[in-house]
């Protein structure tokens, strides 16, 4: 079994920086993320529809935006239906022995724009190199700080949140890119609320009905923004909440047992809270276990769980800003740990790539530049498709569940013997048994 972290879960509230609490999940170091922190400069990437039409897999072209006809606001205007998501994939049944698309996930924790940028930053990077991600929005980040009262969390007092609230100005940066995201084909998933871990009324102490709670809260956060916030004039949020959100991680990777029974009542169709190795996936609970992967930490004997945080806490244990003349082969380190793991998937089983981040400056950013990095080197390769986690749960909902339990007995970094074109081939119907003379 590869060795596994434990490390320090390091939040910002509001404006400050602190290390507070410790985030253990079977022996893996699980996520934190920032509060966005103070008014976003106007001047971030705006809310059009961008990228180059692409062509799914044995598939379509991805259909235009709906018109502006189709918008039809929802309660209080926060959102709207405005037609199908533009720029989606139309998947396909892969032929008999065609090769599966290498996939890759690059998925964001508790995504908001703060004064970092880096939200609209990588919704640039993602049109630059034709990717799409997914964005884990925590719930509360939509939320000012004078409304915290409205946030009731299971085993709290109303108004706790261990990552903090918003403003106003943070609140309006932070819709605007949501919104641009989702017109350009990423998933907005959720991350939840008030992300809390541990032993101490954390996510993992949680039974199904507090998850319940939790999600309906997540959702009001987002559907009620423009009346939370008193931001009426703003433009909504260009989707129906209801029907967008099919999937989610938890905070500290804890919790997930009740809450994949939780999300199956409530029609969520994948979860990405959990560690697996990189093989192909299976249904748990009739969700899709999307959950991240172990990869190679390269120059060490072990590996960790794909996601910038993990790195981290083997890298600099117990502050966020270790020694600044390792910030270079920190990030390179966690880049070629990604990319190694990335070659055995797409040389070997095809499994796809899961790979989660915060928008955080952690070791001087040098997280950001390693994922940025990752992303300009795998997204371009032949047959590879950089997806969100929706885009790819609709792939393996278009497959043959024969075809993916198949593929499911690669292990890890094995390529099929004999090639695609053998692996996946039809079988041969069986001959019919010979007659038998009659006896007299």
């Amino acid at each position: 079994m590869p060795t596994a972290v434990r490390g320090r879960t390091f939040r910002r509230k509001a404006l400050a920086a602190g290390a507070l609490t410790v985030a253990l999940v079977g022996g893996l170091a699980g996520c934190s993320e920032p509060a966005p922190s103070g008014p976003a400069a106007e001047g971030a990437s705006g809310a059009g529809a961008g990228g180059g039409t692409a062509v799914g897999a044995s598939g379509g072209k991805k259909p235009a935006a709906a018109p502006e006809s189709a918008v039809r606001l929802i309660g209080d205007g926060s959102t709207a239906y405005t037609g199908a998501q533009p720029h989606q994939p139309v998947w396909k049944k892969l032929k008999p022995g065609e090769a599966p698309p290498q996939f890759v996930v690059f998925s964001w924790d508790g995504a908001g724009e703060d004064s970092q940028k880096l939200f609209s930053h990588f919704r640039g990077v993602g049109k630059k190199y034709d990717a799409t991600m997914t964005y884990f929005l925590s719930g509360v980040y939509l939320l000012p700080e004078e409304k915290r009262a409205m946030y009731d969390p299971p085993q709290h007092s109303a108004g706790r949140s261990d990552i903090g609230f918003n403003d106003t100005e943070g609140i309006r940066a932070t819709v605007r890119e949501l919104r641009g995201a989702w017109l350009e084909g990423n998933e907005i998933g959720t991350h939840f609320n008030g992300h809390f871990c541990g032993a101490d009324g954390g996510v993992g102490t949680w039974s199904v009905e507090e998850w319940k709670s939790e999600i309906r809260q997540a959702k009001s956060f987002v559907k009620n923004w423009k009346s939370n916030a008193g931001l009426r004039a703003e433009q909504p949020l260009p989707f129906d909440y209801d029907k967008e959100l099919v999937g989610a991680r938890t905070p500290c990777l804890e919790g997930r047992a009740n809450f994949v029974k939780a999300a199956s009542e409530l029609g969520f169709r994948y979860d990405t809270s959990g560690v697996n190795d990189q093989i192909w996936p299976k249904k748990d609970e009739g969700l899709w276990d999307l959950s991240m992967h172990l990869v190679p930490v390269p120059g060490r004997a072990f590996q960790t769980l794909s996601m910038d945080y993990n790195f981290m806490v083997n890298q600099s244990p117990g502050t966020t800003q270790g020694d600044p003349g390792m910030h270079r082969y920190w990030g390179d380190q966690m880049r070629d740990g990604l990319v190694q793991a990335f070659e055995r998937s797409y040389r070997g089983n095809r499994a796809p790539v899961i790979i989660g981040n915060h928008f955080e400056s952690w070791n001087g950013g040098t997280y950001m530049r390693a994922i940025e990095e990752t992303i300009a080197t795998v997204c371009v390769q032949k047959d590879v498709k950089c997806v969100s986690f929706r885009q790819l749960a609709d792939w393996l909902d278009a497959q043959d569940p024969s075809v993916i339990a198949k593929m499911r007995t690669l292990q890890v970094g094995e390529a099929p013997a004999g090639g695609w074109s053998a692996f996946l081939a039809p079988h041969p119907a069986a001959a019919p048994a010979p007659k038998q003379p009659a006896r007299g």
